[in-house]
């Protein structure tokens, strides 16, 4: 079937005499047509062609002998879709630097750049206006002096609209037009000094208005066969409840009252870090009036639970918009945009209301950002911006978001400068508008994501926030992202978690870790053996939301499955992890002992208060001895050459002092004062072994703590030297002290009385 088109050309090669050369699938026979005329945008072509089917390119001159454009540049087109409500095209618009087809006439850039005409705006008090990689304005901005300023990225693109609540969603496609409500963004220069940039100040938007941009050309064909796409706000910060449409909702951060300005992030050494899901922290407490969102973990914070517990940084689960509904083997981690916080969860200032309260508790708070895959269902990302036209039909492909897969769904191009700038952007808009003290990332092993990305995010969010907390989560662990020792990621130790495992279980662990004394001494002394230069690159634990309950995989050895050994066992790994050179982190319902299989964020709170749990009593007064004492917040790149570590038991020493024996003991002296001077004694073996001490100082050593008790001196607790458990040594040494099996023993020294 024949059909004639008008097809628009702007001759961006400088063709002296244009010809178009169109040719048809499985036909021999090609069509050599010369230019009918010229328009303000170039040559046209007032052609009839043999089907409504074909492919076509630009040369010069008739015949094959020209020049003719570049590879790449190959431009196919179908009029004629055969859709149900098809609509027949016949008037397109080519570039010569670009394959696709164009439904209109393509936008001029504007002679400004983006970062120049941003320049002459203010955004509102507290909002984050994006800037890495250039000043581009990205999403919705409101302004200082009413307005919105709207912004999206898009090299391919021939136009775009915004349109929404403010303009009683008029945009082209509507079904009863209305061109005079048409609100056009214009194109400026942006990254890479090259126009993909648009931009647009709309004085009659406000916040709590809905939106989403209308791209013509550069996209996937609609329904009706028109190179035009509706798209979610790749910057939205928050969607509309309507789970259908997923329109962005405009929001401006700037109204929420902020009273924690005095607030300082910590030290990461003052860090001891609660992992948790939003929604499974309190779910199942009837007591919450908001269960499973923001506000029921303030209400927990402003209850005191977080310090009663001694944790001083909460690190939260993702928190971006994921496609589905809230369940218990619900983790978050397949989202579907970087900025728009979670519907489920609550409104944006919800989440600044528990960062604001937990500031004013003394504790910090972490979010879980996944930049190296995203959801397969409700992905706006996903062939928002095509590099070629065929990636339109090729399922293997996602557009410039996206390279390749993973097992858990598309994988991000982090390899793509245009892309990390909106993942930075994503981190700084976090810092700006929720005050959050910094951010986990998820699966940053080289496997999945660019460790030039990885260092870059380390460089632009330091530089912007000299204090934010970076914590990666790379196994197996990779010694590049230490960086400079003291300023790169914590990463979440995998040898200190699988070494722990399987000696916890007394047996083999992930087919690799083994009961034995391979890198036992490695993994406390913050893993500078195995990967990290420094103890901020160790983050320590037994539990996460990607591993079993130290109780659920004890009792996977039927030789452990009893109730007080599985809580044995769980008092050690927590005892360790609080006790480690390194970061220790716990998992939410590690303070109850909670047995439970991995990938679950649901479980019982105590029905009568975490005060009548036995193991929470335990595990908060030890929690709070990491917290209150500079030895077990020992920092740096070598504590043992400076003389704040010494070993005095290990495998490798003489039988005395834990030779052939999976025991561990080390003398703690951080300062130059005795009394910041401890030691920790570990044992690790089924039975009791006879060790002889090393203390390193005459007196009285007080037992803070072992896997029964834990009880600090004045005024958090009742110790003293009276007490019947604390070691006199009159010459710094205490012979044939019997570490039990499974035990733990924390001593301070408290006087030079023996």
């Amino acid at each position: 079937m024949g059909i004639h088109v008008s097809i628009h050309y702007d001759n961006s090669g400088g063709f002296s005499d244009p010809y178009l050369w169109v040719w048809y699938a499985g036909a021999a026979a090609a069509d050599d047509f010369k230019a009918t005329g010229t328009d303000s945008f170039g040559s046209v072509f007032d052609v009839d062609v043999k089907r409504s089917d074909f492919s076509f390119k630009f040369k010069n001159g008739p015949g094959t002998t020209g020049a003719w454009e570049g590879p790449g540049l190959d431009r196919r087109f179908r009029p004629l879709k055969g859709l149900p409500e098809a609509q027949v095209m016949t008037e397109i618009w080519c570039r010569g630097d670009k394959a696709f087809v164009y439904p209109t006439l393509p936008a001029v850039p504007e002679a400004d750049s983006a970062a120049n005409f941003l320049k002459t705006l203010t955004p509102a008090k507290g909002i984050y206006l994006p800037d890495s990689g250039s000043l581009s304005g990205l999403g919705a901005t409101t302004l200082a002096g009413g307005g919105v300023l709207f912004g999206l990225y898009h090299p391919n693109a021939g136009r775009v609209f915004v349109f929404g609540s403010f303009n009683d969603w008029q945009r082209p496609g509507h079904d009863t037009p209305l061109p005079e409500k048409f609100c056009e963004l214009k194109l400026y220069r942006g990254y890479f000094g090259i126009p993909n940039t648009w931009l647009l100040v709309l004085p009659q938007a406000k916040p709590g208005d809905e939106y989403k941009f209308c791209v013509q050309g550069g996209v996937s064909s609609d329904d009706k066969g028109r190179f035009q796409q509706y798209f979610t706000d790749p910057y939205a910060r928050e969607l509309g409840p309507d789970y259908g449409m997923n329109n962005s909702k405009i929001v401006d951060a700037g109204t929420f009252a902020w009273t924690d300005q005095n607030w300082h992030t910590p030290n990461r050494s003052k860090l001891i870090l609660y992992e948790m899901s939003v929604y499974g922290f309190t779910e199942g407490d009837n007591g919450i009036v908001n269960p499973g969102k923001f506000a029921g973990i303030t209400e927990r914070i402003d209850a005191g639970y977080f310090n009663d517990l001694g944790v001083t940084a909460l690190a939260l689960m993702p928190l971006a918009e994921y496609p589905g509904p809230q369940g218990s083997r619900v983790l978050g981690y397949s989202t579907s945009l970087f900025c728009a916080v979670e519907r489920d969860f609550g409104s944006c200032d919800d989440l600044r209301q528990l960062v604001d309260n937990a500031h004013g508790k003394g504790i910090a708070v972490i979010l879980d950002e996944v930049f190296n895959h995203t959801s397969n269902d409700f992905n706006p990302l996903y062939k928002m911006i095509l590099e070629h036209p065929d990636e339109e039909f090729n399922p293997e492909e996602g557009g410039l978001y996206f390279s390749g897969k993973t097992r858990w769904g598309n994988r991000v191009a982090t390899e793509k400068e245009d892309v990390q700038n909106l993942l930075i952007d994503a981190c700084k808009l976090m810092l700006v508008e929720y005050h959050v003290d910094g951010f986990r990332f998820d699966a940053t092993h080289t496997d999945w994501m660019d460790h030039g990305f990885v260092l870059r995010l380390a460089r632009e969010l330091t530089s912007f926030r000299p204090s934010v907390v970076l914590i990666a989560e790379n196994l197996p662990n990779q010694q590049d992202l230490n960086r400079s020792g003291y300023d790169g990621f914590s990463q979440w130790s995998d040898p200190f978690h699988d070494k722990m495992k399987a000696l916890l279980r007394e047996g083999v662990f992930d087919n690799s870790n083994f009961y034995n004394a391979d890198k036992l001494a490695d993994i406390f002394y913050f893993s500078k053996s195995l990967y990290a230069a420094h103890t901020n690159n160790a983050v320590n634990y037994v539990e996460s939301h990607d591993e079993s309950s130290v109780s659920y995989e004890v009792k996977t050895n039927p030789a452990l499955d009893q109730p007080a050994t599985k809580e044995r066992k769980a008092r050690l790994g927590l005892f360790c992890t609080m006790t480690a050179l390194g970061i220790p982190m716990l998992y939410m319902g590690g303070e109850f002992n909670v047995e439970r299989d991995r990938n679950i964020v649901s479980f019982d709170w105590p029905s009568d208060g975490p005060g009548s749990n036995g193991f929470f009593r335990w595990a908060s007064r030890l929690i709070r001895l990491r917290r209150r004492y500079p030895a077990l917040q020992i920092e740096g790149y070598s504590p043992a050459e400076t003389g704040q570590f010494a070993w005095i038991l290990g495998p490798w020493m003489d039988g005395r002092h834990g030779g052939g024996s999976l025991v561990l003991g080390w003398r703690l002296w951080p300062t130059q004062f005795a009394h910041d001077a401890m030691v920790v004694l570990l044992n690790f073996e089924n039975r009791t072994v006879s060790v002889d001490l090393e203390l390193g100082a005459r007196g009285t050593w007080l037992k803070l703590a072992d896997a029964d008790n834990a009880n600090d001196i004045a005024p958090e607790g009742s110790n003293s030297v009276s007490d019947a458990a604390a070691l006199k040594s009159s010459d710094g040494r205490f012979g044939s002290f019997d570490l039990p099996s499974s035990s733990c023993f924390l001593y301070k020294w408290e006087s030079g009385q023996a």
